[in-house]
């Protein structure tokens, strides 16, 4: 099976982010951005 490497970009996931976060986004919306917010690069801890 092929592996997907593809990524969010930042502007993207920053949009996404406020998605997630405002309470007047529907579900199919806040599904669709947690989708995006899965796909952003892992940050170093």
């Amino acid at each position: 099976m092929a592996r997907n490497t593809k990524q969010t970009g930042a502007k993207a996931a920053k949009a996404a982010s406020k998605v997630l976060a405002s309470p007047k986004s529907s579900k199919a919306a806040k599904t669709a951005a947690a989708s995006a917010l899965s796909q952003t690069p892992k940050r170093g801890r």
